[in-house]
C-alpha cells in the first residue's frame, strides 16, 4: 500500500503498510473522515514522521489519542496548532520544563520546533473523531505504532524514550533498555501531576545529559 509518509518511515515500515490489518484501518479511516468530522486533518495524521525522520529520531515521547476539539490537533502528541490554547498536560510540561531547565513558556503549544530536532512525538492513535476521546481506538493504530517503537528499539541505539503514566509505560515496555534511555514517570494531566507524579522527575535535563554523553545534539526544548 503506498503510504504518503517521510520516505525513511516508508523504507522502515513498508512491511506494516502491506499487511492486512493496516488495509483495513486505512479503510476505516477514510471512512471516518468521509462521514465524520475527524483530526488531525488529513494532512496531517503522519505529521510526527514527516517533522522527525527516522534516521534522525533521538527522542521518543508516546501519547494516547489526538486532541478531540475543533483547531486543536496537529498530528503531534502533546501539541496543538499555534494560537490554540494550551491543555492542561502541555501547561504542566512546560511547567516542568521551566523547573526542571529555566526556560520561559513559550507562546505556542506548537511543538514541532521539537519534532524538527529529533523528538518523535507519537501518539498510540493517530486519528479521532471530533468529541469523541477514543474513538478510533482498536482499529489498529495501536497494533501499527507498536511496530514503529519496537522498530526504533530494534534498529536504533542511544534513544530517549520518555514513558509518562501507565498507558505510555505499557505501550514501552518491549524497548530494549539494555541499548536505550527510558525514562519514566506519571503522566503530566492534572490529575497525576498534582499527586506528585510528574513534576520533578527532570526528564528534559535528563534526555539532555544522556544525549550529551553519548556525543549528540541536546534538544532545545
Amino acid at each position: 500500500m503506498d503510504v504518503n509518509i517521510n520516505a525513511s518511515w516508508k523504507n522502515i515500515l513498508e512491511e506494516e503498510f502491506n499487511k492486512p490489518y493496516f488495509k483495513q484501518l486505512i479503510d476505516f479511516v477514510k471512512k471516518e473522515y468521509t462521514t465524520h468530522t475527524c483530526y488531525p486533518k488529513g494532512s496531517r495524521i503522519f505529521a510526527a514522521f514527516d517533522h522527525c525522520p527516522f534516521d534522525k529520531t533521538e527522542v521518543v515521547i508516546i501519547g494516547q489519542d489526538p486532541y478531540h476539539g475543533p483547531g486543536q490537533a496537529n498530528g503531534l502528541c502533546f501539541s496543538v496548532n499555534d494560537g490554540v490554547p494550551m491543555p492542561p498536560s502541555l501547561i504542566n510540561i512546560f511547567r516542568e520544563i521551566q523547573d526542571d531547565l529555566g526556560k520561559p513558556f513559550p507562546p505556542t503549544g506548537n511543538l514541532e520546533r521539537w519534532a524538527d530536532q529529533g523528538v518523535l512525538l507519537l501518539n498510540a492513535t493517530l486519528t479521532v473523531r471530533q468529541g469523541e476521546a477514543g474513538s478510533h481506538q482498536g482499529k489498529g493504530w495501536e497494533t501499527f505504532t507498536d511496530a514503529v517503537i519496537q522498530k526504533i528499539s530494534d534498529n536504533k541505539k542511544d534513544i530517549v524514550f520518555m514513558l509518562w503514566g501507565g498507558y505510555a509505560k505499557k505501550k514501552g515496555a518491549r524497548v530494549d533498555a539494555t541499548k536505550h534511555k527510558v525514562l519514566l514517570s506519571g503522566h503530566p494531566s492534572p490529575l497525576s501531576a498534582n499527586k506528585g507524579h510528574w513534576f520533578g522527575n527532570r526528564h528534559f535535563s535528563l534526555a539532555n545529559e544522556f544525549l550529551h554523553a553519548k556525543g549528540k545534539k541536546a534538544i532545545e526544548w
